[in-house]
């Protein structure tokens, strides 16, 4: 049997309250671009300039929001259980890594990141505009992308993930969902099979998530819940 870990697992509702634009338009277009053509495997190299543009545009937005009290949370409670605690977010801002929080596990990729598609090297090119033309500094060759998992791309980090989940078969571990739909990782159907406690949290009822699997259920803002969630946290980790 794994040992007891305490997982959290979150998605864009998270860091909403910071006031980080969504992915996509109601209408999943960016100035008349497809935003599956845009963020494509497949595609991105024919749309490289609008892609650039794009992501240019996102990571230029995330240097002016601040992390908001539930990663502040978050990272309190991971110093505070340490290596018993795994963070995974499907977000690609890096709001738990400026609030504190360490290790994070992010399964689509960071947008502060750039990635030679020559060399593999990953960079970091923090808030600013990757510039067309501009060169991997491990390489020199420019042939370079978001580090951001587009559709029909790989995720290497979903094997860290599932890695992770495979704790949450001990029924004293703790699972803590937090601002997803649950459609683009069916995380109602990982968890659905697994003996651990189990907390969720977003902002109104999905249709991909059945709460009824869930020990605690909190439908509200991520900053309203988060200190509930971390009472739930200390009460179930004394349980044994």
């Amino acid at each position: 049997m794994k040992e007891k870990k305490i997982v959290i697992f979150s998605g864009a509702g998270i860091s909403a309250e910071s006031g980080i634009k969504t992915f996509r338009d109601a209408d999943g277009l960016w100035e008349n671009h497809s935003i599956e053509e845009i963020c494509n495997q497949y595609t991105w190299e024919k749309n490289y300039e609008q892609v650039h543009k794009f992501y240019n545009q996102r990571r230029v937005q995330l240097a002016d929001v601040e992390p908001n009290l539930a990663h502040e949370i978050v990272a309190q409670i991971k110093e505070k259980y340490q290596d018993d605690c795994i963070v995974i977010t499907q977000n690609v801002d890096d709001m738990f890594e400026r609030a504190g929080c360490r290790d994070v596990i992010h399964v689509h990729g960071e947008l502060t990141k750039m990635h030679c598609m020559s060399c593999n090297n990953v960079f970091d090119i923090g808030y600013k505009e990757f510039t067309i033309g501009e060169q991997c500094p491990k390489c020199g060759n420019s042939h370079i992308k978001p580090y951001v998992v587009f559709f029909g791309g790989q995720a290497p980090k979903y094997m860290d993930m599932y890695s992770a989940f495979e704790y949450l078969q001990n029924e004293d571990s703790i699972a803590v969902v937090i601002g997803t739909l649950g459609n683009v990782i069916q995380i109602s159907a990982n968890l659905e099979l697994m003996d651990c406690k189990k907390i969720l949290n977003n902002l109104e009822i999905s249709p991909y998530i059945d709460d009824s699997q869930f020990d605690r259920v909190y439908y509200e803002n991520a900053t309203s819940a988060i200190e509930k969630i971390e009472a739930d946290i200390e009460e179930f980790w004394e349980i044994e």
